[in-house]
């Protein structure tokens, strides 16, 4: 076993014990892997922010129920399911919105814009199904190995491969239409 897999069993059973420097130790070690991930996937720093805030508050409560040897996959599959339910919770957003423009046909909703562009790749990652595009940022820019990708998404490692070939296929037929 490495050593940096070592220490992070060790900063997970010191969580376990209540020790908040472990904690802190362990968001450091995180945080930036897990905001590109979310940032990937949703191309906004304020959701992206907001998703990285909700899964430190999930770790806080559950880490005592996960295994030392099992947490980075634990770790992302939980993201995973919070980012799920951000895409459910904005799929409602949308309907309840769309009901109400249609009650107010006179009227115009406005445009929301970001305060910033997105880099090419996330706008272009946005452009797949939201299970593509997360299954490719986990394994790219978490850089999740396929068979951590396997366990996060209880999927036999082939489907993993096969998944992540076809949306690679995807996003580079996207690139390449959108380029010319």
């Amino acid at each position: 076993m490495d050593e940096t897999k070592k220490s992070i069993e060790q900063l997970v059973r010191l969580c376990q014990k209540g020790e908040p420097e472990a904690f802190s130790k362990l968001v450091d070690i995180y945080s930036g892997r897990l905001f590109g991930y979310f940032y990937r996937l949703t191309g906004n720093r304020d959701d992206s922010n907001e998703l990285l805030s909700e899964l430190f508050l999930k770790l806080i409560e559950k880490i005592a129920g996960c295994k030392p040897q099992t947490f980075e996959p634990w770790l992302f599959k939980t993201a995973s399911n919070l980012f799920a339910d951000h895409i459910r919770a904005k799929k409602r957003q949308q309907k309840m919105l769309s009901k109400a423009v249609e009650q107010m046909p006179s009227e115009t909703a406005p445009e929301k814009k970001d305060d910033y562009t997105a880099d090419k790749l996330t706008v272009y990652l946005q452009k797949l199904d939201s299970e593509t595009a997360e299954i490719i940022t986990m394994r790219y820019y978490s850089g999740l190995s396929f068979e951590e990708l396997a366990k996060i998404r209880n999927e036999p490692i082939g489907t993993c491969l096969s998944k992540v070939h076809r949306g690679l296929k995807k996003l580079r037929q996207l690139m390449e239409n959108c380029d010319e």
